[in-house]
């Protein structure tokens, strides 16, 4: 039927009823928080480019997590500053490496039960170079070992799920990977052990703030010879299928914004749980409208957000983890 008989309208006019007839929710349970996690001891040392986001030592870490859990918040997505970096990432697999030991450290403190622990698997804020694998030269060029990378970066999946990971979620892009890790956590009784894979991590300018953040910048060239071409949306389509044959448990698409018909495709072809990271730029770019006063800040980050479950991510890796759910209470 069509106007008079049909006006849309009527179910937008009280605020009790558009909360009654809506179709995509928030809550604070859906969001993950990354950490960044550095040695030391009262640390908690503001990134100049994420207002609001800090490196922070373990006791430092152990008091965010804490509030984290307090706000219904569903997990935290782990990254280490390691104390010194290598050719080989050696600090990656390390028993008493910065992740492994704030695992340790967050399994025994009651209160973050409610947390899940998600560890992100990669080598470039632990080697030398900055890149995401093993690094091959020959004379003035260079390329990324897929094949030594990927045995590495097993090793670190089992390192950190023996440290207490709850989720192990490798983030490098090598071409298999996610099957040498499930073979690898089998072989080492770790079994139940969950893998979310970022699944079509594209090379994306988005992740600026996030090197500093990581202080994982290349030293040298990019990674465009192994992040994908954020121009090839069937490409992604490939990558999460190979991924899910090999045993990914979960999957994670990074950036978000500028990748949303990505997230819309994988949600429709895929029965996995979805995720989406709203990486560093996304984060740092509102923030910089929030204080010029372009934006309204509370509206404009839960719309963001909202647009992301709406697109078909079941949860969000988001920097505005804490803010939203004070608002979502």
């Amino acid at each position: 039927m069509n106007f008079p008989a049909t006006r849309l309208r009527r179910l937008r006019r009280t605020e009790a009823m558009r909360s009654l007839v809506r179709e995509t929710h928030l809550r604070p349970g859906m969001l993950i928080c990354p950490l960044f996690l550095c040695p030391g001891e009262g640390v908690r040392r503001e990134i100049s480019s994420m207002p609001g986001v800090f490196n922070l030592s373990i006791d430092e870490a152990v008091k965010e997590a804490e509030a984290c859990a307090a706000l219904g918040i569903g997990g935290l997505l782990l990254f280490g500053l390691p104390p010194e970096k290598d050719e080989q990432g050696t600090g990656a697999w390390a028993d008493d490496g910065i992740v492994q030991t704030a695992l340790r450290t967050f399994k025994q403190n009651r209160r973050l039960d409610s947390l899940l622990q998600i560890a992100d698997v990669c080598l470039c804020e632990y080697t030398s170079h900055g890149h995401c694998g093993v690094v091959a030269r020959d004379g003035d060029h260079f390329h990324i070992e897929n094949d030594s990378s990927v045995a590495l970066l097993a090793k670190t999946a089992v390192s950190l799920a023996r440290a207490g990971a709850d989720i192990v979620a490798p983030s490098d892009m090598m071409d298999g990977r996610i099957g040498a890790m499930r073979e690898a956590l089998e072989a080492n009784g770790l079994a139940e052990t969950p893998i979310m894979s970022y699944a079509s991590k594209f090379a994306s300018a988005f992740y600026g703030p996030f090197r500093e953040a990581a202080d994982s910048a290349p030293q040298f060239g990019d990674r465009r010879s192994y992040q994908m071409d954020g121009a090839n949306r069937r490409e992604a389509m490939r990558e999460i299928d190979l991924d899910v044959a090999e045993g990914a448990d979960m999957l994670l698409m990074k950036p978000a914004m500028p990748y949303l018909d990505i997230v819309r495709d994988a949600r429709e072809r895929f029965d996995l749980p979805l995720g989406a990271y709203q990486v560093s730029g996304e984060y740092s770019m509102l923030h910089a409208a929030f204080q010029r006063g372009w934006l309204e800040p509370e509206r404009a980050m839960l719309e963001s957000l909202l647009g992301i479950r709406r697109a078909g991510a079941d949860f969000i890796v988001t920097y505005f983890a804490k803010d939203a759910a004070k608002v979502l209470g």
